[in-house]
């Protein structure tokens, strides 16, 4: 729809709120828009300059919402690329370990340190590693029933890309072993993260080398995107800095719930709404979800 107009502005209401919806409605300067979800979700079309400036107004309205301003053209993307912890769990995996291990609130504070790009990635993950030492194999599948949880969308996610013939990948700085169930859970065709070393029993408080941090990730959407059209063909997902240059170098980076540096260079944010508003934001109906 409106092929010819340049730009696309795409709102994603909190809640989906009938009356809510409409008094956003009457607040678009005119009836060039495409209802995605009725109640919920709405593509306005017009030049890149007015769609800014009604931004800049309905910021200064009742309404809460996610969104995100575009050039009208490729919105559609042919690869899903993920973080995981935070992203498509709640959780971060290593804090949750650390607490099996008595120093939950040490790692944590290394953790949110690595995220923010205040500490380098690599040698913030071996700190936190080393900690987990000595902890028996049997706490990684009882911390991952009980602490692990998909964030709202997710599966919605990664189902209905799929269902548009898209890749779909997890990218993560954590572990395999989650991120193989956690692509298990969701519905993610592959998935990439670090490997923990065990000695047979119990972690041996050494990760694999090389590790998979922020230059991984960016490569991984390189490799994936190669046969694809390159990264101007994926839509990348993220919060944290070792993120940052996979979602800069995709056609469609996503910063969700994010640390300031993510926010501030991502294309678009979520910080109201879940992950299904990553479909709303490629120009996809509810209709199209997949839910199943």
């Amino acid at each position: 729809m409106n092929g010819s107009i340049s730009h696309v502005l795409t709102l994603v209401l909190k809640e989906k709120d009938a009356a809510t919806f409409d008094r956003l409605l009457g607040h678009l300067p005119d009836d060039n828009f495409d209802v995605l979800s009725h109640d919920k979700a709405v593509d306005l079309y017009n030049s890149e300059k007015r769609l800014k400036t009604l931004i800049a107004e309905l910021s200064n309205t009742e309404f809460k919402f996610d969104f995100c301003l575009q050039r009208n053209s490729n919105r559609l993307k042919k690869l899903l690329i993920c973080d995981m912890d935070s992203t498509l769990i709640g959780q971060e995996c290593i804090n949750e370990l650390a607490d099996y291990a008595g120093v939950k609130n040490h790692v944590a504070e290394i953790t949110e340190r690595a995220m923010r790009g205040e500490i380098g990635f690599d040698g913030a993950l071996r700190e936190r590693v080393e900690l987990l030492k000595g902890l028996p194999l049997s706490v990684l599948q009882d911390c991952f029933d009980k602490r692990i949880h998909l964030n709202a969308g997710a599966r919605i996610l990664a189902q209905t890309m799929k269902a548009q013939g898209a890749k779909t990948v997890i990218v993560s700085g954590g572990f395999t072993y989650f991120s193989q169930r956690v692509a298990e859970a969701a519905g993610f065709e592959d998935h990439q993260a670090n490997i923990l070393l065990d000695n047979g029993s119990h972690l041996t408080g050494m990760v694999a080398d090389p590790i998979l941090g922020r230059e991984a990730k960016k490569t991984a959407l390189e490799n994936h995107t190669a046969k694809l059209g390159g990264p101007l063909n994926a839509v990348a997902i993220g919060d944290g800095a070792n993120d940052l240059a996979m979602v800069t170098a995709s056609g469609l980076g996503i910063a969700y719930y994010a640390k300031p540096a993510v926010a501030a260079a991502a294309h678009c944010a979520i910080n109201h709404t879940d992950l299904t508003t990553a479909l709303y934001f490629q120009g996809l109906k509810e209709e199209h979800f997949i839910l199943d």
